[in-house]
């Protein structure tokens, strides 16, 4: 006769053995490593910052050998003979719907790529918690969308120097602007596009997670952009104008007259923080009451 010996069931987790778990789990900085290693795989995002490096090169090239200068356009009849000019029309041109679609690439399948590969059970059980997660994600998009920024403008800004020109840029007001300062200015034109951009990258991140499709999460923050830009163009609005995110792209126009006002810039940064505010509470309350049981 042979006896068997029955296993003894396992005692119930205690809360140290859960909190001795959770410690284990990797921190924000793996996580954060690991989507950033992610991100450098994608040919998408590869494309992405080619063309940023590239793009502007043929575009110079075009308007620079135009006969007729875009005179309907700020700057416009200035760019095929002036760098500083032109740089600055490519950006009001980008403003338009280029820069939401740059940070869209990336931020609105952030969050849908788990959805659409059924990723969502393995990574939250088994590596990280959402919490961390989800900032892991959020701050790989936003600096993705920095460094888009930084080479598209360095891009068109040099290009169009060494192809155009350095002369002195005659500002909004009439006034000239010596190389030196021009230069100065035009760089911050860029940069004080940076806030706008960053709540393109949070709204996308926030279609992402709610949709869970990444053709929502990239599509739909340009055709807002659109949108807000048709509305922003209408008469009798003046109360909402300044909380549309397109508004915040040409805050920079203050900068170019004398004498020069920053209101637009600091009002543009706030409207733009409070709705990344809104998208990313948004975007975190959605994934934390999502169901991950279905992979």
């Amino acid at each position: 006769m042979t006896t068997t010996q029955a296993t003894p069931p396992s005692a119930p987790l205690t809360r140290e053995d859960l909190a001795r778990q959770v410690r284990r789990r990797p921190g924000l900085g793996a996580a954060l490593r690991w989507e950033t290693r992610k991100l450098r795989a994608q040919h998408r995002a590869k494309a992405v910052l080619l063309g940023a490096v590239l793009g502007p090169i043929p575009v110079v090239f075009v308007i620079h050998g135009q006969s007729r200068p875009p005179k309907d356009t700020l700057f416009g009849r200035f760019a095929t003979d002036n760098g500083y000019a032109l740089a600055l029309l490519v950006l009001g041109f980008a403003a338009q719907w280029v820069l939401p679609l740059l940070t869209a690439i990336v931020a609105g399948d952030v969050f849908a790529s788990e959805d659409q590969h059924g990723t969502w059970k393995t990574v939250l059980t088994r590596s990280t918690s959402r919490g961390r997660l989800f900032w892991a994600k959020t701050l790989t998009a936003c600096g993705f969308a920095v460094l888009v920024l930084v080479l598209l403008a360095a891009s068109t800004i040099v290009s169009s120097l060494l192809i155009v020109g350095h002369q002195p840029l005659t500002g909004l007001s009439g006034q000239t602007i010596g190389s030196g300062t021009a230069l100065r200015l035009v760089a911050g034109a860029w940069a004080a596009t940076l806030p706008a951009m960053l709540a393109f990258t949070c709204l996308a991140i926030l279609l992402s997670v709610w949709s869970r499709n990444p053709a929502v999460g990239i599509a739909t923050p340009v055709v807002l952009g659109m949108v807000m830009q048709l509305v922003g163009s209408l008469g009798g609005i003046e109360a909402i104008r300044p909380l549309l995110l397109t508004t915040s792209f040409e805050s920079w126009h203050g900068l170019f007259t004398t004498p020069g006002f920053t209101g637009p810039l600091v009002e543009g940064v706030l409207v733009c923080a409070l709705w990344s505010l809104v998208s990313l509470t948004a975007a975190f309350a959605l994934l934390r009451r999502r169901d991950i049981t279905g992979g």
